[in-house]
C-alpha cells in the first residue's frame, strides 16, 4: 500500500533533475500513504516523471523501492496496492522460463515481469488484487494508468500548470495533483451538484474541473505527447481525446451476465463454493511481512471474515472495534461477544463524543474533496486504534452489495409492490403523511418494533415515494439526499448522472438492479473511498476479501433467494458464519456505523455550523443558493425534522472550501 503520482509534459524541455524534484514534491504530499520510503524517476527526453511514497508490506528491503524498472529496462512503474497471488504468478513465469533474476520478493517486481512476458492487460487479468498503477513504456513511449476491478485503490488524473509547465498529471490522491506547480483548477459545479445529491462525487468527475477519476476496471493510455487541454467532458470507457484513450479491462456487467448464464441452483453446492472461495480470499489477503489484524463490528460481514481468519490462524487474530458512550450508537458489546467466542486478541477503544468531534476539522485534508458519509469519523477512529498494533487490517466491506444486505434491497421492492396498487395521487398523499409526523414521535411509537431509528427511515421513505412512478424511481430517490441538487448550485444546469453499462441478462429482479448500481457507484465512490482515506491517513493498509473478484463473480451466480430470504439479507453468507458463530450473537437490526451528528448540530457543533451556513457567507462565495439550506437548518434546529445528511453534505463542502480557498 502506497501513494503513487507523476506527470507527462505537454512539451518537453525540463531537466531530469527538475522533473524528479517535482515528482518528489508531489509524492511528499502523500507521505502519510507511504512513510517508509520515497522515490522519484524521470526521463528528460520524454518529459515524464513518476513519484512514489512507500508503505512497506511485502519485501521490506530496498529491493521493493519504487519507482521500479523492469529487468529488461522497458517498463518503469509506480504502483499502489497488493497483488495477492503474485507468488503463483512468479511460479508461472519460472515454469515458462520467463522469470528474470529476481532482485527481491515484492509483488511490484512480479508485475513488471508479467508485463514483459504477457503484456499489460493479460497480466492484470491474471492478478488477484487491488491496485492503481502508472506504467511508462519506453519502447512505445506510452503511459498507462490502470485501476483494479472494483476501485479499491484511488486513481486521479487531469491537467495542471501553465505554458511550458502544462502537463497531464495523475496520482493516488488529489493532494499530489495540487502539489504540481501552477495547479489552479476551479470547482466543477456539475460535480458539486452530483455531490449534494449523492453525498460523494461520483466517478469520473472530481470536485475540480479538468481533473477526473479513472473508473474501476479501466485502463487509460497516453501515447506520445499529451494534449495541452482537457476534454470538454470526462472520458468514459470506449472514448478518446487526441492521444488519450480509456477502456475497460474488466467489466462487472460481464460478470453479472456470466453469472446469470451459469447460476448455482443447489443450495449445498452454493454454500460449499462460497465457503471455499472466501477461505481462499482470506488466506491470500492474510499474507504480509508486517503485523496484520481485522476490524470487527459484530455484524455479519466483519464477523464472517474474522471467523475465517481465526480458523486459518495459528494464534489469536488481532481484532479492533471502537465503543461510544451513547448506547444507541455503540456496537462494541456485540463485537466483544463475537471476539470472545472466536478467541481473538480483541482491542476495544472507547471513544468520547469530544474525541469524535475532534476528527471533524481533519476531514477536508483526509478526503481532498467534499465527502459527506458521516461514518467517515468512526471509521477513521477505528483505523487509528488498529494502527497502534498492526500495519494491515482486513475489513468486511462489500458484503452488503454482493449478498443483499441493505434494507432497501428487500423493503424497497416489497413496499413498492404494495404501493403500486394505489393510484399515484394516493401514494403521494401517503408520502406526505409519513413526513408529517416528527421523527422523534415515530421513534417513540415504534420503539419496540426492533428497527433502529425508525423515524429517520420513515421520513426518508416518504421523500423517496414523492414523484416515484416505478421501483427504479424509488431506488433513485432513496440514494439521493438533495433530489433537486442542480437547483441548489448556482450556475449548474440539470445533470443526469452517468449510468453504468447494463448487463444483457441477470437484472430482472429490482433488488439485483439496486445491488448492481450500488456496486458500480456507491461502493467505489463512497464505501471504498471512505475506508481508503480514513486508513491511509494513519498509514494503515486495509484489505477487502469480499472483493476478491472470484468471490464477487460467484456471488452473482447465486439466485436472489440465496441472498434475500424473508426480512433478512445475506442468507448464504449467514450460513457460512453460523458454522463458526452462534446465530444469537449476530441477529439484530442493522444499524450501520454511525455517530449522533444530528444532535451535535443542535448542540456542541451548532456554532461551527452556523458560521459555515451563514446566509451572507453563502451568497458571497457564490456556489450555493442559501434559501433551501437555511430552511433545512432552521427545521433541523426545531427538532421537528432530521435533516442531518443534507446539512452534513453542505457543511462538508463548506469546510472543504474553507480549507482549500
Amino acid at each position: 500500500m502506497c501513494g503513487m503520482t507523476g506527470f507527462l509534459l505537454a512539451r518537453s524541455g525540463v531537466s531530469t533533475e527538475g522533473l524528479r524534484a517535482t515528482a518528489g514534491s508531489m509524492a511528499a504530499a502523500m507521505h502519510h500513504r507511504g512513510p517508509d520510503d520515497a522515490g522519484a524517476w524521470a526521463d528528460e527526453q520524454a518529459g515524464v516523471a513518476l513519484g512514489h511514497a512507500r508503505l512497506a508490506i511485502i519485501d521490506l528491503s530496498p529491493a521493493g523501492h519504487q519507482p521500479m524498472e523492469s529487468a529488461a529496462g522497458r517498463y518503469v512503474i509506480a504502483f499502489n496496492g497488493e497483488i495477492y497471488n503474485h507468488l503463483e504468478l512468479r511460479a508461472e513465469l519460472e515454469q515458462a522460463g520467463a522469470a528474470p533474476a529476481w532482485r527481491g520478493h515484492s509483488d511490484t517486481e512480479t508485475l513488471l515481469a508479467g508485463f514483459e512476458r504477457w503484456g499489460v492487460e493479460a497480466t492484470l487479468r491474471r492478478c488477484v488484487g487491488m491496485f492503481a498503477i502508472a506504467l511508462w513504456d519506453r519502447a512505445e513511449r506510452c503511459l498507462t494508468l490502470a485501476r483494479d476491478r472494483f476501485g479499491e485503490k484511488p486513481l486521479y488524473y487531469g491537467w495542471a500548470g501553465q505554458g511550458a509547465g502544462r502537463a497531464f498529471v495523475f496520482g493516488s490522491e488529489l493532494k499530489a495533483l495540487r502539489a504540481y506547480p501552477g495547479f489552479d483548477a476551479p470547482v466543477c459545479r456539475e460535480a458539486l451538484a452530483q455531490y449534494l445529491r449523492f453525498m460523494y462525487v461520483p466517478a469520473p468527475r472530481t470536485i475540480y474541473r479538468e481533473v477526473f477519476k479513472l473508473e474501476p476496471g479501466c485502463l487509460l493510455t497516453v501515447r506520445g505527447v499529451p494534449p495541452a487541454e482537457a476534454p470538454a467532458k470526462p472520458l468514459r470507457p470506449g472514448q478518446h481525446h487526441e492521444g488519450i484513450a480509456v477502456h475497460r479491462w474488466w467489466s462487472l456487467a460481464d460478470a453479472v451476465g456470466a453469472g446469470a448464464a451459469d447460476p448455482v441452483h443447489d443450495e449445498q453446492e452454493a454454500l460449499r463454493l462460497l465457503d471455499a472461495s472466501l477461505n481462499e480470499a482470506v488466506r491470500l489477503q492474510s499474507l504480509a511481512d508486517v503485523p496484520l489484524g481485522a476490524f470487527l463490528s459484530g455484524g455479519v460481514d466483519s464477523s464472517a471474515i474474522v471467523a475465517l481468519m481465526q480458523r486459518q490462524a495459528s494464534r489469536p487474530v488481532k481484532t479492533f472495534t471502537i465503543g461510544f458512550d451513547d448506547a444507541g450508537f455503540d456496537e462494541a458489546p456485540h463485537a466483544r461477544a463475537v471476539a470472545d467466542h472466536l478467541g481473538t486478541e480483541h482491542h476495544e477503544m472507547r471513544v468520547s463524543a469530544q474525541m469524535a468531534r475532534d476528527v471533524i476539522p481533519r476531514l477536508p485534508w483526509l478526503y481532498d474533496e467534499p465527502f459527506a458519509d458521516s461514518s467517515q469519523v468512526p471509521t477513521h477512529l477505528v483505523c487509528q486504534a488498529a494502527r497502534q498494533q498492526v500495519t494491515v487490517a482486513l475489513s468486511g466491506d462489500a458484503g452488503d452489495e454482493l449478498f443483499g444486505g441493505y434494507n432497501r434491497y428487500f423493503w424497497g421492492p416489497r413496499l413498492w409492490r404494495r404501493m403500486a396498487k394505489l393510484p399515484y395521487g394516493l401514494r403521494q398523499g401517503a408520502a406526505r403523511a409519513l413526513q408529517a409526523v416528527a421523527p422523534a414521535r415515530w421513534d417513540a411509537w415504534l420503539s419496540r418494533a426492533g428497527v433502529v431509528r425508525p423515524g429517520e427511515k420513515l421520513h426518508k421513505l416518504g421523500r423517496a415515494m414523492q414523484g416515484a412512478r416505478t421501483v427504479d424511481d424509488l431506488y433513485a430517490n432513496l440514494v439521493a439526499e438533495w433530489p433537486q441538487a442542480h437547483g441548489l448550485v448556482a450556475g449548474a444546469g440539470e445533470l443526469a448522472p452517468f449510468s453504468p453499462p447494463w448487463p444483457a441478462d441477470g437484472l430482472d429482479d429490482p433488488a439485483a438492479r439496486m445491488m448492481y448500481q450500488d456496486a458500480m457507484a456507491y461502493l467505489p465512490d463512497d464505501i471504498l473511498c471512505k475506508v481508503d482515506r480514513a486508513a491511509m491517513g494513519v498509514s494503515l493498509e486495509t484489505r477487502v476479501p469480499f472483493l476478491d473478484h472470484r468471490v464477487a463473480e460467484l456471488a452473482w451466480r447465486l439466485p436472489m433467494h440465496m441472498k434475500i430470504r424473508g426480512n433478512e439479507g445475506k442468507w448464504a453468507l449467514r450460513q457460512i458464519l453460523y458454522a463458526h458463530v452462534p446465530r444469537a450473537l449476530i441477529e439484530r437490526p442493522k444499524a450501520g456505523f454511525a455517530i449522533p451528528i444530528g444532535p451535535w448540530l443542535r448542540g456542541p457543533l451548532r456554532e461551527w455550523a452556523e458560521t459555515l451556513l451563514d446566509e451572507g457567507r453563502l451568497r458571497a462565495e457564490g456556489y450555493l443558493e442559501p434559501g433551501p439550506i437555511r430552511t433545512a437548518w432552521q427545521q433541523h434546529l426545531s427538532g421537528r425534522y432530521d435533516w442531518t445528511p443534507r446539512l452534513w453534505s453542505v457543511l462538508m463542502f463548506q469546510a472543504w472550501l474553507e480549507a482549500n480557498a
